[in-house]
């Protein structure tokens, strides 16, 4: 699902929720659990990309920062 962009915030929900109990069961190496979390964790918050299918189904999500 990540490689075509389709469904991006799901699917970076379930891998930081798999990388989460890998880590917690010690299975695989500390380093790259905790590096694989962070990167389904930053799919979730900054979702797909412009070249996405999410992209072309729902329309681009676009965050303005104003100043206060």
């Amino acid at each position: 699902m990540l490689l075509l962009g389709l469904w991006t915030p799901v699917a970076g929900v379930l891998v930081t929720c798999v990388e989460a109990c890998v880590l917690l069961l010690g299975t695989a190496d500390l380093r790259s659990a905790i590096l694989l979390a962070a990167v389904g964790a930053a799919l979730v918050a900054l979702g797909p990309g412009s070249i996405s299918i999410d992209a072309r189904l729902f329309g681009r999500k676009r965050l303005d920062i104003r100043e206060p």
